[in-house]
């Protein structure tokens, strides 16, 4: 592993598949030539996180397909957190999203739209907070670093396919959701939902994260730790809220839709 190194990029590609080893498994030597990098190198992580969360949305989808198909549906997590009135409204409402426009087409939109959207966001939080910290790391800098940090998620993905495709059944509880604890009210789910995105992908790339952007944003390592992991965790606390938005609309009542 000592002779790994990250090959410097041919301008006119925007491929760096290349670059995927040497981020994993060298990241502070491969961060370092990532910063130094001019334009976005963004394109090849982006790209691989798309096709693996696609992909894994797909195969959640042929799932509840066939379990729909067999009479069985697929629980959301938290489902044993749910009201008697919020589980009889989720049933309803299996029933009537069961086509192919519900199972597939609009989840791998709002998969693909989130990488990205994600991507984005994320960047531009981190390099707002490192900028108020005292950084001068730039705004294209925080998206190359972010986007390569990403990668992690990409191999969570994988595992999950392979989990999923296996077992022919949904991951009942993802991350540390498992701990969660029991019993009814909001607090509960919303601590069910953060859990669930704690996982080792998500320190692996808050460690990845941590690497590029002390050294791209030029402040003191404690400092520019602690902007990281402000920013991050506030991002994962915001994260777990659709969660309670979710259990809300389950009190509506369902209408068959057109499609």
């Amino acid at each position: 592993m000592s002779n790994l190194s990250l090959p410097m990029p041919d301008m006119n590609s925007r491929w760096r598949f290349e670059w995927v080893l040497p981020v994993l498994l060298r990241p502070r030597r491969a961060f370092a030539a990532i910063i130094e990098a001019t334009g976005g190198v963004a394109f090849t992580p982006i790209f691989l996180l798309a096709v693996s969360s696609l992909v894994r949305t797909l195969v959640i989808g042929a799932v509840q397909e066939a379990a729909r198909a067999s009479g069985q549906i697929q629980l959301p997590p938290g489902f044993e957190w749910y009201t008697p009135e919020q589980q009889a409204q989720f049933y309803q409402a299996a029933s009537a999203t069961s086509g192919p426009v519900f199972v597939y087409l609009l989840p791998a939109l709002m998969t693909l739209v989130g990488v990205f959207l994600g991507w984005l966001i994320l960047s531009w939080l981190l390099h707002l907070v490192m900028t108020m910290f005292g950084g001068r790391g730039s705004s294209q800098q925080a998206s190359n670093v972010v986007a390569w940090a990403l990668l992690p998620f990409v191999i969570r993905d994988i595992v999950r396919i392979m989990a999923i495709w296996s077992s022919n059944s949904l991951i009942a509880y993802p991350g540390l959701s498992g701990f969660a604890p029991t019993g009814d009210g909001m607090m509960t789910l919303y601590l069910a939902a953060l859990l669930r995105n704690l996982d080792i992908y998500l320190i692996w790339f808050i460690f990845l994260t941590g690497i590029g952007l002390s050294q791209s944003s030029q402040l003191r390592p404690g400092k520019a730790w602690f902007a990281i992991l402000f920013t991050l965790i506030l991002v994962q606390l915001i994260r777990a809220t659709p969660a309670l938005i979710a259990a809300q609309f389950n009190d509506l009542t369902v209408i068959r839709p057109f499609f």
